[in-house]
């Protein structure tokens, strides 16, 4: 049997508790070997928008995952022109990790509005399964996503997550605003912040 292993993917502009607390789980529920964070340097939904440069996030990320083995950073998406599409992502994965089955990861509204990524069927045809974090209370029609992307369903797995109200924009919102965000990053990347004066702008 091969490897099952996470794609976990974002800007990670910060890195946050919550982004760990659901990797966490996604590895313990869907029983995955390692998984990978995909640093996503010029993301195709955010064109345009202010983002800090790649290394400062990448040293974030580094930072926030120092120390735990089966997490590890995947520059695959840095090593290439933007814009950085999810099926060319899994499509250059796949060729390295031959063997290995790759559980993509991803929120619910992302779920939701897979139908309007970039060659969805594609995508859904490059990864073995597809890893959602549920929130409480949350529902999803399978059916109708599997209308519009056929053979969808048969790749779900929902990962339970706890509800975390945590996000990078409110975590940038309060620095720039002079507010306490010590406790909602890991402390290598609230130092990071604080030294290099990070979102202050």
């Amino acid at each position: 049997m091969g490897e099952r292993i996470g794609i976990f993917g974002g800007t990670f502009d910060p890195p946050h508790l919550g982004h760990l607390i659901l990797a966490s789980e996604a590895r313990a529920q869907l029983q995955l070997s390692r998984l990978l964070w995909v640093l996503t340097s010029v993301p195709p939904h955010k064109l345009g928008a202010p983002i800090s440069p790649v290394e400062d996030r990448l040293a974030m990320l580094n930072l926030a995952i120092a120390g735990d083995h089966a997490f590890e950073v995947s520059r695959v998406d840095m090593q290439r022109p933007g814009p950085h599409f999810t099926v060319d992502t899994l499509r250059l994965l796949g060729r390295d990790y031959r063997g290995a089955t790759l559980v993509l990861l991803l929120g619910g509204d992302s779920l939701r509005d897979l139908g309007t990524w970039h060659e969805p069927s594609k995508l859904v045809a490059e990864c073995g399964e597809i890893g959602v974090m549920r929130r409480p209370n949350s529902s999803f029609d399978l059916t109708e996503l599997d209308r519009q992307i056929p053979g969808i369903a048969a790749k779900v797995r929902f990962v339970d997550a706890p509800l975390l109200e945590i996000a990078s924009h409110e975590i940038r919102r309060r620095v720039r605003e002079g507010l306490p965000f010590r406790y909602y990053v890991p402390t290598g990347v609230y130092e990071y912040i604080i030294r290099k004066g990070l979102y202050t702008k």
